[in-house]
């Protein structure tokens, strides 16, 4: 039974506020869950209240953990640990699409202690908890280089990823280690700042994306693996922070492009590198141009909704009836609840849409998307790259895992 809770302002890893909750519960144990911040946001997605105010630039989130303390908490306290009834509870509260009354900061904080509460009644860690079959190890998609809203490199798509498809969970986070490390070295070789992004990749002032690639593909080489077979690529472009809505077009390494002229450059760079993943290629509200992407290349590679489906089943519904996409990224702060978040990621595995859970730029040391890629057998993680605790928190859970699956 919940006894208590309480929030508070603490910082992310850009030293901005995000909320935390601290659950005290009858067993006398409590439990911690914090929230993380997107800096490339979808419109479509559940609102992150901020006090825009003096403090912190405006960035300050006093009103949310007041919602959770003065609004939340009375209408929990007393109630049994059941996180679908503890997120009804609050969706309701808050009565809006988008969680703007409440703000999906605080519903999310909430229902994460509540989640991490009831795996604990259970006795289970919670991976485990979580697991309704076979748990497996996820494959990791690590940024190396940052561009876009993550970066000052000039580089205008968002993610530039290495995807290390080897056995096991230790041996792809190795090779990824080698690769990252060795790509710092070649870039320091040639004169490029080797100073970190937001998400822990490089950002370089390269000239190109095609430069960026080709990068990418030596350190592949030259760590001992073989692109296209030990080790792909993937890109998140975040087309909509490069799209001109007065034009219809998009800037990409000083080109212009329409949707049309984008589709051929992105079929170019399938053919050329070993590209697996394409996440949100146009404007997230051109569903007919990624409609039209996926009947030309979704045989070939992952094509994935991030701001056009933003966690939301209703979002992803209406790319399923479009045959728009055939992947996801599967971000909880989207969508403000648990219990919400599965049940889009339900929907998608129903319709054969990949799902991909995925951190934020703006991350806490909370690893809660580690459990939830091994319970919830998610293909793939998104957690960044091979630096900065935030980042490597949720590599070194999923080898703790890994561990203890390997003894059952």
């Amino acid at each position: 039974m919940i006894i208590d809770l309480i929030a508070r302002e603490i910082l992310d890893c850009r030293g901005n506020p995000t909320v935390e909750v601290e659950l005290f519960c009858d067993n006398n144990k409590s439990y911690i869950a914090s929230v993380p911040s997107g800096a490339s946001t979808g419109s479509r997605e559940a609102l992150e209240l901020r006090d825009g105010d003096e403090r912190y630039h405006g960035k300050g989130v006093l009103k949310a953990v007041k919602n959770v303390n003065e609004i939340i908490k009375p209408a929990i306290i007393n109630k049994k640990v059941n996180v679908l009834d503890i997120d009804n509870i609050m969706i309701k509260l808050d009565g809006t699409e988008n969680k703007s009354k409440l703000g999906a900061n605080a519903t999310l904080a909430v229902s994460l202690a509540v989640l991490k509460a009831a795996a604990d009644y259970d006795n289970k860690e919670l991976w485990k908890y979580l697991s309704t079959s076979k748990a497996t190890l996820p494959i990791p998609m690590m940024n190396v280089i940052n561009g876009g809203a993550h970066a000052d490199s000039g580089l205008a798509i968002q993610e530039f990823m290495i995807v290390p498809v080897v056995s096991k969970f230790k041996e792809r986070l190795r090779a990824g280690s080698e690769i990252f490390h060795t790509l710092k070295t070649l870039l320091k070789k040639d004169g490029y700042h080797v100073a970190v992004g937001d998400e822990g990749g490089f950002a370089p002032s390269l000239k190109s994306s095609d430069e960026a690639l080709r990068y990418i593909v030596k350190a592949i080489e030259q760590s001992g693996y073989v692109p296209g077979k030990d080790v792909f690529i993937a890109l998140d472009v975040a087309a909509s922070e490069v799209y001109n809505k007065d034009t219809n077009t998009y800037r990409i390494d000083s080109r212009l492009m329409t949707p049309r002229e984008l589709l051929k450059y992105y079929s170019e760079l399938v053919d050329k590198y070993p590209i697996i993943s394409i996440e949100d290629p146009f404007y997230e509200n051109d569903f007919d141009s990624f409609k039209i992407m996926t009947s030309v290349l979704g045989n070939k590679i992952m094509l994935v909704g991030d701001d056009f489906f933003v966690t939301n089943s209703k979002c992803l519904q209406k790319g399923i009836d479009m045959n728009a996409g055939n992947a996801i990224i599967i971000k909880a702060n989207q969508i403000g609840t648990v219990s919400e978040t599965i049940e889009t990621l339900i929907l998608a595995k129903k319709n054969n849409y990949i799902p991909i859970i995925s951190h934020r730029s703006g991350e806490t040391e909370d690893t809660f998307i580690s459990d939830f890629a091994v319970g919830l057998c998610i293909p793939y993680i998104k957690t960044g790259s091979l630096s900065r605790g935030e980042r490597i928190s949720k590599y070194n859970q999923l080898l703790r895992i890994e561990e203890k699956l390997e003894k059952l």
